[in-house]
This record gives C-alpha cells, sequence and structure tokens, in this order.
C-alpha cells in the first residue's frame, strides 16, 4: 500500500460532480477509508438516482449547490469539466485546500511496481494517437492498454489486478489543468489551436495546461515541428537530465526527428549516429487512412514507442494492425463517382482544416455549435479546395459570412434547420454541387449539441444518408 493510499484513511474528501469520472473516485475514495462527500449542481431525475446509488454506500451527497464547500473538507477531487473560476476552488484555496483531478488521484494510487505513462495531449488527434501507441505496443509483445481522455478509466487500470508494462495515456487539457504532480517516462503535444477557451479563460492559460505533460519527462519529449508552440512548452518544461526534446514532421527529418522521404517513415531520432543515419520504420501506406495529419499521428506514436525501446518492425506491424474509430476520415461510400467522407469528429476549426487539406475538390458539410470560435483563417486557407459548401446547425451564419468575406465565388446552400432530418437534406444537397472526381466531406468545425446528442450521432446520420443515395457503390 502506499503512503497516499494510507493518508486517505479517515479524511474528509470532497468529490466535486457526478458523472463519468465523478462515481468511480467517489466509490474508491470511500473504498481506501475516506470520509466522502460529493456536491454537484445539478439536481435532477438521473442526479437522485446516482446520489441514492452512492449514499447507498455511506457516501454524502449534497445536489443543487456544488458552490459551498463542506465544513471539515481536507481534500477536494473534482471531475475535469469543472471550471477552475468556480466558487467552490475558490473556497478551497482560501482555506489551504489541495485540488486534485481524477487523474491526478490515479497517479497518485500507483503500486511501487506501477506501469510507466507514455502520454498523448493536443487540440486534435489525441485518440488516434493513443489508439496508434496501443497498438504498436501491443505488436511489440508488451501488455499495454489505451487508457486517460479515451473513456478508459485510469482510476480502474492503477488499482486493477491485471499487470501492465507501459500505459499509452490520453490527456486533456481540463486533466492537466488539475493534474500538477505526474511524470510521465515520455509524453507528445500533437498541436496547440485555440479550443476550450471558455474553460481556460484565454489561450496561453490553455496552452500552459498542455505544456504540464512535459514537466518531470524521463526519455522524450515529442513534438510538432509544424506548430512551433508545441516546441515553446518543450523549452519550457522542467524534465530529468538527459530527457530529450523529439520533433515529428511531414517533411525530411532533421537530427532527433522524425519524419518521411520517398514514402517512408524514418526515425532519425533513437538510432546510432543519428547526425549520418536513418531508421526506416514503415510506409506510408501502412498508416489508416494516409491523409497528412494522420501520418502525423503515427509519427508521433513512434516517437513515443521508440523512446520506450520498441523495435522498428513493431512500429509498421502496429500501424498495419490499427483501425480507427468511426466518425475519423472514414469513407462511407462512392456514390456517381464522388467520394463521401465522415469526419463528423472534426468538431473544430483545427480539425476541420486538417481534414478539408485531404481533399481536393470538395463540397464541405459544415455547421454546429462554434464554441466561440472564429471562421476567417479556416476559410481562407482552404477557400482553393472548395466546389461548394452546405451549411446546417445553429451558428451556421458564422460560417456563411467567412465564406462571404474570403470566399464569395463558392456556391452555398445554407439549409435553415436544427432538426436531425437536415442531414439528409444536406447530403442530397452536397450530391447535387459534386462533380465526378469530387468528395462530400462532413467536417462540421462545429459541436453537435444543437441538433445531434453527439458527434457520433450525427456521423451516422451522414452515413445513413450517403447510403440512401442511389446508386451507392
Amino acid at each position: 500500500m502506499t503512503a497516499t493510499r494510507v493518508e486517505l484513511q479517515g479524511r474528509q474528501v470532497t468529490v466535486a460532480g457526478l458523472g463519468v469520472s465523478g462515481i468511480p473516485a467517489a466509490k474508491v475514495l470511500r473504498d481506501l477509508g475516506a470520509d466522502v462527500t460529493v456536491v454537484n449542481d445539478g439536481d435532477d431525475e438521473r442526479a437522485r438516482a446516482q446520489a441514492a446509488e452512492l449514499e447507498a454506500l455511506g457516501i454524502r451527497v449534497r445536489l443543487g449547490d456544488g458552490a459551498t464547500l463542506p465544513e471539515g473538507t481536507e481534500l477536494i477531487v473534482t471531475t475535469p469539466g469543472w471550471r477552475p473560476d468556480k466558487p467552490l476552488f475558490a473556497a478551497a484555496a482560501e482555506a489551504g485546500v489541495p485540488v486534485w483531478g481524477d487523474v491526478e488521484l490515479a497517479w497518485r494510487l500507483r503500486g511501487p511496481d506501477a506501469a510507466p505513462w507514455l502520454a498523448v495531449t493536443g487540440t486534435n488527434g489525441k485518440t488516434t494517437t493513443v489508439q496508434m501507441l496501443a497498438s504498436i505496443l501491443r505488436a511489440a509483445g508488451l501488455r499495454t492498454a489505451a487508457v486517460g481522455n479515451i473513456g478508459v478509466s485510469l482510476l480502474d487500470v492503477v488499482l486493477g489486478d491485471e499487470p501492465y508494462d507501459v500505459l499509452a495515456v490520453e490527456l486533456s487539457s481540463y486533466q492537466l489543468h488539475w493534474a500538477p504532480s505526474i511524470r510521465a517516462h515520455s509524453a507528445a503535444i500533437l498541436n496547440i489551436a485555440p479550443d476550450h477557451l471558455d474553460w481556460h479563460g484565454s489561450m496561453e492559460a490553455y496552452a500552459a495546461d498542455k505544456g504540464r505533460i512535459y514537466e518531470g519527462n524521463q526519455v522524450a519529449c515529442v513534438y510538432n515541428v509544424a506548430d512551433p508552440a508545441t516546441e515553446a512548452l518543450v523549452r519550457e518544461a522542467d524534465v530529468e537530465e538527459g530527457a530529450r526534446a523529439i520533433g515529428f514532421t511531414l517533411g525530411s527529418p532533421r537530427p532527433s526527428e522524425f519524419g518521411v522521404v520517398d514514402g517512408i517513415l524514418l526515425d532519425r531520432a533513437f538510432v546510432e549516429d543519428r547526425q549520418m543515419n536513418a531508421q526506416e520504420l514503415a510506409e506510408v501506406s501502412d498508416v489508416n487512412p494516409p491523409v497528412p495529419h494522420n501520418i502525423a499521428n503515427a509519427l508521433a506514436a513512434a516517437a513515443l514507442a521508440r523512446a520506450f525501446g520498441v523495435p522498428p518492425a513493431a512500429v509498421r506491424d502496429g500501424l498495419r494492425a490499427f483501425t480507427p474509430d468511426a466518425h475519423r476520415i472514414a469513407h462511407v461510400a462512392t456514390v456517381n463517382d464522388v467520394a463521401y467522407v465522415d469526419d463528423s469528429k472534426a468538431t473544430n476549426t483545427h480539425a476541420a482544416e486538417a481534414s478539408l487539406a485531404a481533399y481536393e475538390p470538395i463540397v464541405w458539410i459544415a455547421g454546429g455549435l462554434a464554441k466561440g470560435a472564429t471562421f476567417d483563417d479556416l476559410v481562407t486557407g482552404v477557400a482553393k479546395r472548395l466546389r461548394g459548401v452546405v451549411l446546417i446547425g445553429a451558428e451556421r451564419a458564422l460560417i456563411r459570412e467567412a465564406l462571404a468575406r474570403h470566399a464569395p465565388e463558392v456556391p452555398v446552400v445554407d439549409l435553415d434547420r436544427t432538426d436531425t432530418g437536415a442531414m439528409a437534406a444536406a447530403v442530397a444537397a452536397a450530391a447535387g454541387l459534386a462533380q465526378p472526381g469530387d468528395t462530400v466531406l462532413l467536417a462540421p468545425a462545429c459541436a453537435s449539441m444543437d441538433m445531434f446528442a453527439n458527434y457520433n450521432v450525427r456521423g451516422d446520420a451522414f452515413a445513413q444518408a450517403v447510403r440512401d443515395l442511389p446508386t451507392a457503390t
């Protein structure tokens, strides 16, 4: 038993928030002997059912009041979604009460022989890269799991009985904000672009939270050569002596970089005499799908795996074995020589830009909840690729106005609908704009909740609409 587990016995711990991470954290803390109170802003039927489940285990639950610090609180464990400016945290700071996220709790509860973490963050591409990394590690014969923000609880993993050699860990900016102690074996930041600024308060704060992933790295800090902000975060990090900065690029790699030459993924970092030599790892065709931003994901995963000592053949075999999740650059069908591609996961402008860069010419289906984003830079960058645009969703006017300013010659169909049936109309309109050889691309650059439960449902609606088109092949 670690010291932290002993220290939790009898302590009064407040868990901030019910839900995916709050309920498991409360149960773990209770099992470790803590005196647990859960506070939650909401007081609806679902919250009351969750509260009843926890109260049956001896855990106090306070619904409808997440602002007041319960008397006697010695530690707060918060769910990732709770913003730092919540009154509860201000009260905790005034009282000198520490605040941990569920990832911080998991890190502190690791056993003495715990598996090292290979960690990944970034505005886009985290889940795909972590899954690629796990596939490569398995191909090397290592016991591993893809965990963290990917949907698999780190608490369950570190407290479970199954032994692991290494963990592939996805971490969001929210999780990193509340996890000051984690120290990864190696870590990667894939990219930094404006997102979740309402939560973090500023771009600088958002980037700083992403940069926490490099703190204390033991072997490698992997950064994106094409994104100078990621390299700047490496330079600012306090790492263990000997830890190296390792870049990845879609171009020819320099020493201490991973890159691509003549369709071959190369390692010029973990080789003898990296000034003169490079190690072939895989072919671009081994990456699924082999579009530019996904090749970058593969290079980042390869860099982390190689930092852990994985042999080159395992990188190739792991990439070949990897199958991406649904709604990520997924080819749905070809209809009348027009390709239909579902990238519903492109929920912000940075992700949409990467998706749009993979095809030409494009009929773009876009729109939804903008989350405070602006679209001028995105439209300016992709205008020459656009055959036409179909707009859906509550805040589609923001994209329409950017198109009018920067791509006035591009035909636009503005569907004044936010019902779920609008997707079938959008696909039909896109089919009317497309010409043989074009790609109809769903890359909304917006969140989905104005029309759909989530991006998965949105992507499913797109795929079904495509399948309902005549002569699908």
